[in-house]
């Protein structure tokens, strides 16, 4: 699935009437990077690799082709998956991690793939000695990086044939979107401030919409079919985004994803049911969530979500 000019609800509703009412997401993309070998140990964390991907392609070498049970794939389409797995961005390189990622995720069966920009901000690649027009780019490579792997992974959709064998990947064309990732001021900060919503006193809801602007405009015109703001820890940084989603007319739809330490409130101690409601009043967000919670939380968080909220939980 395309990114597509419909009207915010209408994508969602569209895209959800056609998974059949419940869409799944992808996992972690920095523990999968990890397992692939990345050295996350960053201030970027997973956005380092949009820097310098290892060399990755190799696990999908004829000598590790093997491992891809079930696949019987013509000769002439090895050599168009060499083709299309080459791409220079800046430098020439191998098919980057990112999107080696993003493809274990589609063919498990994840609907919604999650860009790896969540860490990735300009003012992050700027105090790594990036120029403000690199760092607007690697930005935009984020979102390219996922879209090419929704490409690749329909490619291999048209390509494969099943000869009955047990497989457990899922090589089915299907509807997916790609969401662009836009974590908290307090992941910039990388001091575990995300998780404590703590900014101190002197943050202003000006602060942070100026913070977020240009990463927001830029994400949303790089392909994304929405965008996902991930793991917010407090009030003000949610009025924020709903802030400039409508002051920068953005045109592609959002999700909000807090996260919550005691079941009731985000972990900034702001109630939980004030911050879903900071969402449910910007038009462009079309869905509301939470992530990095401990499990025993969700089934009543999501019941108490559901009496404010009339977006897609």
């Amino acid at each position: 699935m395309a990114h597509v000019d419909l009207q915010p609800s209408s994508l969602m509703s569209d895209f959800l009437r056609k998974t059949g009412g419940v869409a799944v997401l992808d996992g972690g993309l920095a523990t999968e990077l990890e397992r692939h070998g990345a050295d996350l140990n960053d201030p970027l964390w997973s956005a380092k690799c949009l820097v310098s991907s290892p060399h990755l392609i190799r696990a999908l070498g004829m000598g590790g082709w093997s491992s891809y049970v079930g696949y019987k794939l013509r000769f002439e389409t090895w050599a168009n998956w060499q083709r299309m797995s080459i791409k220079a961005i800046g430098q020439a390189e191998m098919f980057p991690s990112h999107s080696l990622v993003h493809l274990d995720y589609l063919e498990a069966g994840a609907d919604v793939i999650i860009t790896a920009s969540y860490q990735a901000t300009i003012q992050g690649f700027e105090a790594k000695g990036y120029s403000r027009e690199e760092s607007e780019a690697l930005l935009r490579k984020s979102v390219e990086i996922a879209c090419e792997a929704r490409k690749i992974y329909y490619d291999r959709c048209v390509e494969f044939v099943c000869d009955g064998s047990e497989d457990e990947r899922i090589v089915k064309h299907r509807p997916i979107l790609v969401a662009a990732s836009v974590g908290s001021y307090g992941a910039y900060l990388a001091d575990g401030s995300e998780y404590s919503g703590i900014y101190g006193d002197e943050m202003t809801l000006e602060t942070l919409k100026d913070f977020h602007r240009r990463r927001v405009q830029i994400l949303a015109d790089s392909g994304a079919d929405l965008i996902a703001f991930e793991t917010v820890p407090n009030k003000i940084e949610a009025q924020a985004y709903a802030e400039l989603l409508d002051e920068e007319n953005i045109q592609i739809p959002a999700w909000f994803s807090f996260n919550s330490k005691d079941g009731v409130h985000v972990v900034s101690g702001d109630s939980l049911l004030e911050c879903v409601s900071i969402a449910e009043s910007c038009k462009k967000v079309v869905s509301v969530g939470i992530n990095c919670t401990p499990p025993r939380f969700i089934h009543g968080l999501i019941v108490s979500m559901k009496k404010v909220s009339l977006c897609q939980l």
